[in-house]
């Protein structure tokens, strides 16, 4: 009886993951057939094959930079805790935290929690680890929250607020604030049947006993918290310039504030829509935003199937292959 239970359980859980990505597909297959029905395909086609190489090469270096910034997050979390490591051994962790965090849009906390086991297994103890975790996240969401902030200034200066986007942004704005506050909360002694009741939330039983029992030590140090919320804002520019170099590939430029912009409204979309991998929902917004501060619709198209070329599809391989391997 309890076997046919499981059996049963197991299958929902499987159909609900196909229904999850058969709907992201979907998504993403109605935003490409919006853009061909409002663009012509023979110009999209041309954009493409005309695309200057140089940068191209510079989009890719870009891409390997945010690789660099990822891994110097806890490459400096070591360092002030005396715990020295090489950057260049952190550096498959950046490709491998990044991959996660596209892969299973979580708000930084897959890649942050596949990190935390790759040091243990390296040999890091793991009450450090763990106040690694905090450091990782309180600066990851600072970094976010700050970007998202200044972004929806920039929107309002383009005049290209709409009622989705601030719905959508107020949504991570609670999220942001409410993670680092709920951290902070756990750690107060007495709140044990706070602690019991989150741990019965399906998928971060983890994460609310690896926050609630990690040390804090770390995170009264302003000088870390200051550069490693700097490295993590730096990766969503790194990102944002990648998006610049792919426009200019194809021959279309726009105001640097207004691309960055553009990219953290898709990322904001990706990180709180139910699709996987965002499939869709990011690939949407970025085509709607960048065409609001005038990028033609088929240059919007071409550079956003491009930036998705080289944040995800093109480190696909080596990111899954090192995830595998850390988990």
């Amino acid at each position: 009886m309890g076997k046919n239970i499981m059996t049963v359980a197991h299958r929902e859980r499987a159909w609900r993951r196909i229904g999850v990505w058969a709907f992201g597909i979907l998504a993403l297959g109605a935003v490409v057939l919006a853009v061909s029905r409002i663009g012509e395909l023979e110009h999209l086609a041309e954009i493409e094959r005309n695309a200057k190489p140089v940068w191209l090469i510079a989009a890719f270096a870009l891409q390997v930079l945010t690789y660099v910034a990822a891994a110097a997050v806890w490459y400096c979390g070591l360092l002030y805790a005396g715990s020295h490591r090489p950057l260049a051994t952190l550096l498959p962790l950046g490709i491998a935290k990044l991959f996660a965090d596209q892969a299973v849009p979580s708000g930084g906390l897959s890649g942050t929690l596949l990190v935390m086991g790759a040091l243990t297994r390296r040999g890091i103890p793991r009450p450090l680890c763990m106040a690694m975790l905090l450091v990782g996240l309180v600066s990851y969401y600072s970094a976010y929250l700050l970007s998202v902030i200044i972004s929806l200034a920039v929107l309002g200066l383009f005049h290209a607020i709409s009622p989705a986007v601030t719905g959508i942004v107020a949504v991570f704005i609670v999220v942001a604030v409410a993670f680092p506050a709920l951290t902070f909360w756990l750690k107060r002694p007495g709140n044990g049947r706070l602690r019991s009741l989150l741990t019965r939330i399906p998928g971060i039983r983890d994460l609310v006993s690896a926050v609630s029992d990690a040390p804090t030590h770390l995170m009264k140090n302003p000088r870390l918290m200051l550069v490693t919320t700097a490295l993590q804002l730096s990766i969503f520019v790194l990102d944002a310039a990648t998006l610049y170099a792919v426009l200019r590939a194809i021959g279309e430029t726009a105001s640097l504030p207004g691309i960055f912009a553009s990219f953290m409204t898709a990322s904001v979309t990706a990180t709180v829509g139910p699709m996987p991998l965002g499939l869709g929902a990011f690939e949407g917004a970025l085509i709607t935003v960048l065409h609001l501060i005038g990028v033609p619709i088929e240059a919007a198209f071409a550079a956003t199937f491009l930036l998705r070329g080289f944040t995800f599809w093109l480190p696909m391989i080596p990111g899954l292959w090192l995830a595998r391997r850390e988990l």
